[in-house]
């Protein structure tokens, strides 16, 4: 090992941070209507929230959708449609709820078991969401987005292979996906094929030049390969179609940090935790650089806040635990002892690296090492 890579490990490891794209599923009336009442009928109301939806105009589009509801009316690709709309506002349950009010209506509707799917995987009922997705595709063999949200569930599942088998399906019956193309390249990357996976990706962005989840990714596959600065480039190109993507702004910053830039990755960084306050991911990730650059007394407090937004975060203890230790800080060694019970041991992994002077257990270690 180079004495770069055991600095890095003994640094700590960064959360880098792929976008899966869990597609979903709009359903469209074929009709074209045009509401011209002052008393719209429940076909036009329908077409009218479904034609906002197609532009982009999500307030107008649910405002349509729950006058629709308010109304006493039910419709299956209204419920399905406005669950999607709930969904992407973070309001899970009511969109769990929409999605099941669809499947009353009409059992056998694919579109709405798809949605279900997702709404579930984002509930972390992955078993579930795994089953609503192979109903979609048993009711629609030939449905491309249930073949691609499958393979996601699967990801999430540790089911690599056939996650990957369900994403080749849905390019199978759509070459030219670019969510497909995207998310089999993370999968080729977490099976340590990077140079199929950045394939894979390439092939996502030029069907589709403005995917910023595919440059995202790239960029996270570039680095994997050592292009650091071709990975920064693809960073950055995601940023340029989407400025308020806080992955990419993570992402950004753990590349610019390995590029030894560390007061540009520490300001990319704190643009993610602006961006979005509660990340616990980019709170750890700023620990580390705060680290590296010798603040000790910040980066422990970004470990905290870390800890305070998940609790369970095992490479943030690792770091909190390995900082107070260099700085001879002694005030939570109880609580820290607890945690060195299990650390790296049940549960996520932790750095072994940062631990093996806490303890005098070779065995320990070595599992940690193991899962690490």
């Amino acid at each position: 090992m180079t004495q770069g890579k055991r600095n890095q490990k003994e640094e700590g490891k960064q959360e880098k941070i792929f976008t899966i794209t869990e597609p979903f599923s709009l359903e469209e009336i074929k009709e074209n209507i045009t509401i011209t009442t002052n008393t719209p009928s429940k076909e036009q109301i329908i077409n009218q929230a479904i034609k906002f939806h197609l532009e982009g105009n999500i307030q107008e589009a649910a405002k349509l959708y729950q006058y629709f509801i308010n109304q006493g009316f039910n419709d299956h690709i209204v419920f399905s449609n406005y669950g999607v709309i709930l969904k992407n506002h973070g309001k899970l349950k009511e969109a769990e709820l929409s999605q099941r009010k669809a499947i009353t209506i009409k059992p056998d509707y694919a579109t709405a078991h798809c949605n279900l799917g997702n709404v579930l995987r984002d509930l972390g009922e992955l078993k579930e969401a795994e089953l609503s997705q192979r109903k979609a595709i048993q009711l629609k063999p030939d449905f491309a987005e249930a073949h691609c949200n499958l393979g996601n569930v699967l990801k999430d599942l540790g089911e690599l292979k056939e996650a990957e088998l369900s994403q080749r399906k849905a390019l199978e019956l759509n070459p030219y996906y670019a969510d497909a193309h995207s998310n089999l390249g993370i999968l080729l990357n977490d099976l340590g094929k990077s140079q199929e996976a950045e394939l894979s990706t390439r092939k996502a962005i030029t069907i589709k030049p403005d995917f910023a989840n595919a440059h995202l990714n790239l960029g996270i596959i570039l680095k994997d390969l050592g292009e650091l600065q071709e990975a920064e480039l693809s960073t950055r190109k995601a940023i340029t179609i989407k400025p308020d993507f806080a992955n990419a702004h993570l992402n950004l910053g753990i590349i610019l940090r390995d590029l030894g830039k560390s007061q540009e990755a520490e300001l990319s960084t704190r643009k993610a935790i602006e961006i979005k306050p509660d990340f616990a991911k980019a709170h750890y990730n700023l620990g580390l650089i705060l680290k590296g650059l010798g603040n000790y007394g910040d980066a422990i407090n970004q470990y905290n806040q870390s800890l305070k937004l998940n609790n369970k975060y095992s490479l943030a203890k690792t770091a909190l635990i390995a900082s107070k230790c260099t700085i001879c800080d002694w005030s939570d060694e109880e609580t820290h002892n607890k945690w060195l019970k299990s650390l790296g041991i049940e549960g996520k992994s932790s750095n072994p690296w940062e631990l093996f002077p806490l303890e005098d257990n070779p065995l320990k270690h070595l599992q940690r090492a193991k899962i690490f």
